[in-house]
């Protein structure tokens, strides 16, 4: 099955204006609304609700509230079918993409006991340290010493 010409279209956009998508002007709430709203509105999902559907029926909860590991999080978009939750986006600028990488590096060359591989199926960088304090110091000196706001779950 070929992709939507919608989508086809936004690949071209970003290809031809990838280099001021990935300068560190280009914000989260524009790629949401430029990209990622577009994109699952052109595989069938209704983002602003344009069908008036009840609350707790609809395909797409902006900020949904859900607890994990006793936090709250608050991802850009939950992804319902029939009122159940099927999965979550999370936008980031994507010029912090290739300084999460060099900074990852960074940190795996400082300390070898921290391993980060990417689960294939969600995208997410996975890191391993030496337990829960480990990965939390690792963690605050990525945000503090690098200057790189990430987003964490619990360990698994």
């Amino acid at each position: 099955m070929p992709a939507p010409k919608e989508i086809l279209e936004l690949v071209r956009r970003f290809d031809e204006h990838k280099e001021a998508y990935k300068s560190g002007q280009y914000n989260e709430t524009q790629l949401r609304r430029e990209f990622l709203d577009p994109f699952f509105k052109a595989l069938g999902w209704d983002i602003d609700n344009t069908q008036g559907t009840a609350e707790q029926y609809k395909d797409v909860i902006h900020e949904d509230s859900i607890k994990i590991g006793g936090n709250t999080k608050a991802p850009d978009y939950c992804f319902r079918v029939g009122g159940q939750r099927k999965f979550f986006i999370e936008a980031k600028k994507p010029s912090d993409l290739p300084k999460l990488v060099e900074v990852l590096k960074q940190v795996m060359k400082e300390d070898p006991s921290i391993q980060v591989e990417i689960n294939q199926e969600t995208g997410e960088n996975l890191m391993h340290g030496m337990g829960e304090l480990h990965l939390e110091i690792i963690e605050n000196r990525i945000k503090t010493e690098k200057g790189l706001e990430v987003v964490t779950s619990p360990p698994i």
